[in-house]
């Protein structure tokens, strides 16, 4: 049975032997994190409704290129639950492991969200669908 996280005006679903965090420190930018037993990690901000998605995505991929020097990122654009989302898939190493991540923004009715999910490789392939089950929870509640 999937926990369910449900505050700070985000409702999503999870794996319940997955480990949450919350930032609230900033209240018009909250953010959620859950990570895997196995170190996969998937976040969502929650950003004002006027806050445009590219910029956005474009920051969050600026800051990762900071952080990792060999850093391959490939720019797209989808629609994912009815949403338009832009964004970014990344590859890079961390602690001499290759690791891909993805970027997502995109403006529900109420707010701009931007997704964070992150995996070492052979563990993304496994973990791709649940992020997306994550996601597709929050951005189509069921109550």
């Amino acid at each position: 049975m999937p926990a369910v996280y449900d505050k700070l005006g985000l409702r999503f679903q999870y794996p319940e032997n997955w480990t949450l965090e919350t930032d609230d420190n900033s209240p018009e930018k909250p953010s959620v994190s859950v990570y895997s037993p196995g170190g996969a990690f998937w976040t969502v901000i929650k950003h004002p409704s006027g806050t445009e998605p590219a910029e956005l995505a474009t920051a969050a991929m600026q800051a990762m290129k900071q952080e990792y020097d060999e850093l391959d990122s490939a720019e797209l654009s989808e629609e994912f639950a009815g949403i338009e989302f832009v964004g970014y898939d990344l590859n890079f190493y961390c602690l001499d492991l290759t690791n891909t991540a993805w970027i997502r923004a995109g403006r529900s009715d109420s707010a701009t969200l931007l997704f964070i999910c992150q995996a070492e490789d052979r563990e993304f392939e496994k973990m791709s669908p649940v992020f997306r089950a994550m996601m597709a929870s929050l951005l189509n509640p069921q109550k």
